[in-house]
């Protein structure tokens, strides 16, 4: 495959995986677990962006202990994110009316768009 048509098609598996995972897929328990490493809520919704993500990084090619590696880098790396938002959250006492809300939640998904940026990187470089 090309690899300007490789990389769009990476990115837009992780888009729609984004989406699905971080809007459609998250009930008020995986939601309310993202700030709590004793609450599996984090873990899941982390575990559903690394799985989510095989799509992408299989279509790439990559040797299964690559693709193991990235999805592991990337439950990492996306829990960490959700993880900092919700204690950065529940100090600030922002709620969606207020500019601090919305910057950290801008913030958050501009950590998570730069996470795809490399999980590309990483499986095309």
């Amino acid at each position: 495959m090309e690899m300007m048509t490789l990389t769009l098609a990476m990115l837009f598996c992780l888009q729609l995986k984004h989406f699905i995972a971080d809007y459609l897929l998250q009930p008020g328990w995986m939601l309310g677990g993202k700030g709590d490493l004793r609450r599996a809520g984090g873990y899941v919704h982390a575990g559903l962006h690394a799985l989510g993500s095989l799509p992408a990084l299989l279509i790439a090619g990559l040797e299964p202990t690559a693709v193991v590696l990235l999805s592991a880098a990337e439950f990492t790396v996306h829990y960490a994110t959700d993880y900092t938002k919700a204690g950065l959250s529940g100090r600030s006492h922002a709620g969606p009316d207020t500019r601090t809300y919305w910057a950290m939640h801008g913030a958050d998904q501009f950590l998570h768009q730069l996470t795809y940026v490399g999980l590309i990187f990483a499986a095309l470089a």
